[in-house]
């Protein structure tokens, strides 16, 4: 993530130099802010895929334990849910 923040940083440096200068030089560098640009929302895009794909891992392990355990989740569910009422009711 902090890759995708430096590009992007990187390309809003590169806009505004591209905003005071003139001719070629300003559309080369608008060009390549948005180049860096794309290639930051491709990373961003990749990063999202593999965020999900482990979102989706972790539900899949969590229901298989689910079912293979009820109880344990429950008692674990319950627990969990009375910590939680003592906290919230403290004072």
């Amino acid at each position: 993530m902090t890759d995708i923040k430096a590009i992007i940083a990187d390309a809003e440096d590169l806009f505004k130099q591209a905003a005071s200068a003139t001719g070629e030089r300003a559309i080369e560098l608008r060009e390549k802010a948005l180049t860096q640009l794309k290639y930051a929302k491709d990373k961003a895009a990749d990063a999202q895929v593999v965020v999900v794909e482990k979102g989706k891992a972790a539900a899949r392990k969590t229901d298989d334990f689910v079912h293979e355990h009820p109880w344990q989740s429950l008692g674990v569910a319950a627990a969990t849910g009375f910590l939680l009422g003592l906290l919230i009711n403290r004072k």
